[in-house]
C-alpha cells in the first residue's frame, strides 16, 4: 500500500497563526506598556518635584521656611495643595513684594511650566486642592442665571454683585474679579486666598462653580449692557449718592446763583 500522503494544510491556517502571534504581542505589550507609562510618569513627576524645590529654596524659604512648615513671615504651605500654588504665583501674588494687610495682584515673574514644578513641590508636602483642569472651570454651557444667584448669595458681599471689588476691614479688601480668568477663579474658590473661604465640593458643586464664572464673565464682558444706564463702575449706592451731591448739588447752586444775578439785574433797572 502505497503510504498516506501528509495531511495538507488548511489555507486558513497561517492566517489563524499570525492573528495568535499578534494577540500574544497586544497581550505583552498591555501587560508591560502601562507599568512603562506609569514608572515615565512617576520619573517626570519626581523631575518636577526636584525642580520645584530647587525654585522654592530661592524664591520662597525666606517667607515659608526650607521645608514649607511656615515661619513669623509666611504661614505654613504643608497641605495648600498645588491649587493653591498655581493661583497665588499665576496671578503674581506670591512671591510678595513687602510685608501688608494683603498681597496684591502683579505682574507674573515664572513661567507656567516654573509654576507647575512649584506647585508639584508644594503638593508633594501634603495633600490639598489639585490644579484644576479646563474641564473642570470652563463655563461653556453653565447656568449664567443661576450663578448669578449663586454669586449673590456668596460673594457679591466683598466682591460688589458684579465683581468690581470693595473695601474690608483693616487695610484688606475684596479684589475686583475683571480681567481674572476662569482658572483663577475657579482655584480661588477652591483654596480661599487671604480672606476668602473656600468652596470645596461638598459645599460648592463643580457645576456651581462654572456657573458662578459664567456669571461673572457675563457680567465683566465688554459688551454687557446696563439697563441703569451710566454704571458708575457698578459700586452700588455710594458712587451713585457721591454723583448726586457733586454734580446735582453743584448744579443747583449754579442755577441759585444765576437766579440771583439776573434778579439784583432786574432791580437796578
Amino acid at each position: 500500500m502505497k503510504k498516506l500522503s501528509a495531511r495538507r494544510r488548511h489555507p486558513l491556517a497561517a492566517v489563524v497563526v499570525l492573528l495568535l502571534a499578534l494577540a500574544a504581542t497586544g497581550g505583552l505589550y498591555a501587560a508591560f506598556a502601562p507599568a512603562d507609562k506609569a514608572q515615565a510618569d512617576e520619573t517626570a513627576q519626581s523631575l518636577a518635584i526636584e525642580e520645584g524645590k530647587k525654585l522654592y529654596t530661592v524664591g520662597c524659604a525666606s517667607c515659608h521656611g526650607t521645608g514649607g512648615e511656615g515661619t513669623t513671615d509666611g504661614p505654613s504651605l504643608v497641605g495648600v495643595g498645588s491649587a493653591a500654588v498655581d493661583f497665588q504665583v499665576g496671578t503674581g501674588r506670591m512671591p510678595a513684594q513687602q510685608p501688608g494687610a494683603q498681597a496684591p495682584k502683579k505682574k507674573v515673574i515664572y513661567t507656567q511650566a516654573e509654576i507647575d514644578q512649584l506647585a508639584a513641590y508644594v503638593a508633594s508636602l501634603g495633600a490639598g486642592p489639585i490644579t484644576p483642569t479646563e474641564k473642570q472651570y470652563s463655563p461653556t454651557g453653565a447656568d449664567v442665571a443661576k450663578g448669578g444667584d449663586l454669586f449673590r448669595n456668596n460673594c457679591a458681599q466683598c466682591h460688589n454683585f458684579s465683581g468690581k471689588g470693595g473695601a474690608l476691614t483693616e487695610g484688606k479688601y475684596a479684589p475686583t474679579l475683571e480681567g481674572v480668568s476662569a482658572k483663577h477663579i475657579y482655584e480661588a474658590m477652591q483654596t480661599g486666598p487671604q480672606n476668602m473661604p473656600s468652596f470645596p465640593d461638598g459645599i460648592m458643586p463643580e457645576q456651581e462653580k462654572r456657573d458662578i464664572i459664567a456669571y461673572v464673565r457675563e457680567m465683566n464682558d465688554s459688551q454687557a449692557e446696563s439697563p441703569g444706564g451710566l454704571s458708575l463702575g457698578a459700586l452700588g449706592p455710594v458712587t451713585e449718592g457721591l454723583f448726586a451731591w457733586v454734580f446735582g448739588l453743584g448744579a443747583l447752586i449754579a442755577v441759585a446763583v444765576w437766579v440771583a444775578a439776573h434778579t439784583a439785574k432786574a432791580k437796578k433797572s
